[in-house]
């Protein structure tokens, strides 16, 4: 716990005057008893003293003192909160990779149960999209809270060929910020790079409102890397980049817009021997490159080799997403405690004595 205002603390030093105060005033009493001519009299005449009575609703009043000083320098702690995020974007891979069959049934069933199961955790009023990519990405589902339309996107999956995870991360920007043009970035760097397969149908260029071709907007200024609090981006993959984007330098363009991209590496660490289109390849996940895009969005990467361990992965994340953890002012609860404290020290001496004193 901290305090916004420190320098409000020094208001504790009025606790011990308070108690050097009371015990004066206690003596001074003391003092005047004494000047009574007989003291067992006055003693008599009494009865039995209120003994410790008399000094707890002192105490409590000072108590409560000390606590409202406190709210007054304005405590703030780590606590967890419902998240302020409103979209989630899922990035599928479904290159050939996804028939392997290291995770039974094979990859892309257990990608689609566990993104089902993912989706129908998610709160209500949380909307969610998806993107799937092979050699190209696609936007498959707007993002939307209608939970069966979601269902029936990730039904749609079909595997294609390559893996262009850099443009999986570019199209899920795009999604999030549809006035901003991230096409140009959607090429392949690479000198003799392959231009890989047509874009698949159902894929949808993301229109840029009332922008031309000829029209120019100006550059975009790098926010801090995590700042959006509005969307995130789950990406899945299975293998290594074969076409497209420079994955890396895709992961610095989500940065730059405060955008976290959580990854997630899937398929057993050796890979797994796929028969695709009259080819064999061996594929296992790019673990390190996955794990720069978390690293440098400000996300986390998470590895799965099973279809128990994605789904574990995805309730992680979920409750990562629906709740976060912020240092909150927490004035209130000392302010409450406080008067608390007044009421009862005021409620026991008016039992007791029949006055506030």
């Amino acid at each position: 716990m901290t305090f916004i205002w420190m320098e409000m603390l020094w208001l504790l030093l009025l606790v011990p005057i308070l108690i050097g105060l009371y015990v004066l005033m206690l003596r001074r009493r003391k003092r005047t008893a004494v000047r009574y001519a007989s003291l067992a009299m006055v003693k008599q005449a009494l009865g039995k003293g209120p003994g410790w009575r008399r000094h707890l609703p002192p105490a409590l009043l000072l108590i409560a003192i000390a606590v409202l000083i406190l709210a007054v320098a304005r405590p703030a702690a780590v606590v967890t909160l419902a998240s302020s995020r409103a979209t989630i974007i899922l990035a599928v891979d479904v290159s050939g990779s996804m028939r392997a069959a290291d995770v039974p049934p094979s990859r892309i069933v257990a990608a689609r149960n566990a993104a089902r199961q993912f989706i129908a955790d998610q709160p209500a009023d949380v909307q969610i999209g998806v993107v799937a990519f092979a050699s190209a990405a696609y936007l498959v589902q707007t993002p939307t809270i209608d939970r069966t339309a979601l269902y029936q996107a990730i039904d749609r999956f079909q595997t294609r060929r390559g893996t262009a995870v850099g443009a999986g991360v570019l199209t899920s920007l795009a999604t999030i910020f549809p006035d901003e043009d991230f096409e140009t970035l959607q090429n392949d760097p690479r000198p003799g790079a392959p231009a890989g397969d047509a874009r698949p149908p159902g894929y949808r260029s993301l229109p840029l409102d009332g922008q031309t071709a000829a029209e120019e907007k100006p550059e975009h200024i790098p926010v801090e890397p995590g700042s959006y609090r509005n969307a995130v981006v789950i990406l899945l993959s299975d293998g290594a980049t074969t076409t497209g984007p420079d994955p890396i330098q895709a992961g610095q363009t989500a940065a730059d817009y405060g955008v976290r991209v959580f990854t997630v590496g899937f398929g057993s660490p050796s890979g797994d021997v796929v028969d695709y289109e009259g080819r064999r390849m061996r594929t296992q996940p790019d673990i390190e490159t996955l794990k720069t895009i978390a690293r440098t969005t400000d996300a986390q990467f998470f590895e799965a080799q099973s279809s128990d361990d994605l789904t574990r992965v995805y309730k992680s994340l979920s409750a990562k997403l629906v709740s976060e953890k912020k240092l909150t002012e927490i004035s209130f609860i000392f302010a409450g405690v406080g008067a608390l404290f007044a009421l009862l020290a005021g409620t026991l001496s008016l039992l007791w004595f029949g006055r506030v004193a």
